[in-house]
């Protein structure tokens, strides 16, 4: 493997590494005061102003209209919308139903791929690589503890937040070439804060000036919006142009690893043989699906 893939596969995995952590901070500010869209709302200001610093130069607008328009709906599916339905599930069904459909993402944007694009298709052994891979999240996310607990009104909006993870990937693949990572970050940033703000007329924004004080808070709050947005939806939009969007997104089969990882690092939660049996199988899929001699057909992005 070159220098430079090992670089972007480092990448991905950082990444999937932060990301997968964005659970249990995002945990501690809910416990300390903050509602999920006003959580939203912070980090993504925090990231948009420090991407400003990086990118003031650089022109405000889309290079037309119609690609203008088409940023707003990529702030909406990888922003609002996204973390918007994957809350709102949470507060309706299971967290553990949540975080297995919402991990149907690389499977959803893997058929959307091999549907609509001449250029990206999924091969028969990546197919397989995923759904091994997919095997390992379900033992993962339910760590030993299958308790099966169906709303149908939950699972069907977790199911709308992996689709709108979809359609921002495919909208990434669009982009990917034509504008600088840069450039696309701080329109999913800038949009997915203008497209959050109706959520405050069902939950008004969490504005306690006392709560960013603490160390706890302000802490946590500029590791998602420094870290886990500006830093990783720039390297993301990167991970999308050099990997396409079939590979890159099965990274995201690890995220449950990460969090059940940190959950009991940091929330003293439990890890059963199930769910390391779970983790191997999500390793063994992604080994798979990456094999050089099962290499998914596709031309380079951009």
């Amino acid at each position: 493997m070159k220098s430079k893939d090992i670089l972007i596969h480092s990448a991905a995995l950082l990444v999937i590494f932060i990301w997968g952590t964005t659970f249990v901070s995002t945990k501690v500010l809910l416990n300390n005061g903050f509602n999920p869209a006003s959580i939203l709302f912070y980090r993504f200001l925090l990231g948009y102003i420090g991407i400003l610093i990086f990118s003031y130069k650089t022109s405000l607008f889309a290079k037309s209209l119609k690609d203008e328009l088409m940023f707003v709906l990529v702030g909406v599916f990888g922003g609002s919308l996204y973390y918007f339905t994957e809350n709102l599930a949470l507060d309706i069904t299971l967290a553990s139903n949540v975080a297995l459909i919402v991990c149907i993402n690389p499977l959803i944007t893997a058929l959307l791929i091999h549907i609509f694009s001449k250029k990206e298709k999924m091969s028969k052994n990546l197919l397989m690589g995923s759904l091994l891979a997919f095997a390992g999240v379900v033992l993962v996310v339910y760590n030993g503890n299958f308790k099966v607990d169906i709303t149908v009104i939950g699972e069907l909006i977790a199911f709308i937040a992996a689709v709108s993870w979809s359609l921002y990937t495919l909208l990434l693949r669009h982009f990917s070439g034509r504008y600088s990572s840069l450039f696309i970050t701080r329109k999913v940033l800038f949009y997915g804060i203008i497209t959050i703000l109706p959520a405050f007329l069902w939950k008004p924004l969490t504005t306690d000036i006392s709560l960013f004080f603490q160390p706890v808070v302000w802490g946590n709050m500029l590791f998602l919006g420094l870290g886990a947005s500006l830093f990783c939806y720039f390297v993301w939009s990167s991970t999308i142009k050099e990997l396409g969007a079939v590979r890159a997104s099965n990274y995201i089969f690890i995220m449950p690893v990460i969090t059940l990882v940190t959950s009991v690092l940091i929330l003293d939660e439990r890890m059963s043989y199930t769910a390391i049996t779970g983790a191997f199988l999500i390793l063994t899929g992604l080994y798979i699906s990456e094999k050089k001699s099962m290499k998914i057909k596709q031309t380079s992005v951009g």
